[in-house]
């Protein structure tokens, strides 16, 4: 069966909106296969649709922590976290962002389940659809803002030791910006940061380290 690109004529007259192949997908994503292979590389689809890049990307990543820490449930559903927090996307149709956050949960939640076994729990669950609900969001990637008219502002997620993940949030428009390896005047509220080893915009809003189980404590 051929692969549906369209769902309307009238979405592609209004959105312009037509789906990439899955064999088109696949093959731009083996252009950078090292990256979709690291599981803590960041990636931004700022026109995501119902996800087919993200998925494959979920996909390789969830592949790689299976390799890798496959006999260790625990670590596993750690990895498996890290991985969602990972993905981002940004569509101008909400069916289109909410289609996509449950595909990523569905594959993400069959592979845990697989994995995880009896260790598998509902709290994990619930915070990887928390993070989707952060990360996946509707607006456009033109005008860098949500439906609602406020700006496009996505969290980023790193694992800083052990269990713990540190939650920054940045504005889309900040995160464009990139970052500079030496400060000037004009860049007023840059600060420094030790992952990148460079001067970036500072976060509108900023966690406190949290064990992975329990971000959505801070909704």
């Amino acid at each position: 069966m051929a692969e549906k690109q369209v769902k309307s004529k009238q979405r592609v007259a209004d959105h312009g909106e037509v789906f990439t192949a899955e064999r088109e997908v696949k093959a731009m994503c083996d252009l950078v296969k090292p990256e979709t292979e690291r599981i803590d590389s960041r990636f931004l689809e700022p026109a995501c649709g119902e996800g087919a890049f993200l998925t494959e990307i979920l996909r390789r990543k969830l592949a790689v922590v299976k390799r890798q820490y496959g006999k260790s449930p625990l670590d596993y559903e750690k990895y498996s976290v890290i991985a969602i927090t990972s993905l981002y996307g940004v569509d101008i149709l909400e069916d289109n962002a909410e289609i996509c956050r449950q595909k990523l949960f569905d594959i993400w939640y069959a592979e845990y389940t697989a994995n995880a076994k009896s260790q598998a729990n509902d709290q994990c669950r619930e915070t990887v659809k928390f993070i989707l609900r952060k990360n996946i969001l509707c607006g456009d990637a033109l005008t860098l803002r949500q439906a609602d008219g406020s700006p496009i502002v996505f969290a980023e997620w790193s694992l800083v030791t052990g269990n713990l993940v540190k939650r920054r949030d940045y504005e889309l428009s900040q995160l464009l910006e990139g970052h500079e390896e030496q400060m000037s005047l004009d860049m007023v509220g840059w600060q420094y940061d030790e992952e990148v080893q460079a001067f970036i915009p500072a976060p509108v809003r900023e966690y406190p380290p949290t064990d992975y189980r329990r971000l959505a404590d801070y909704e």
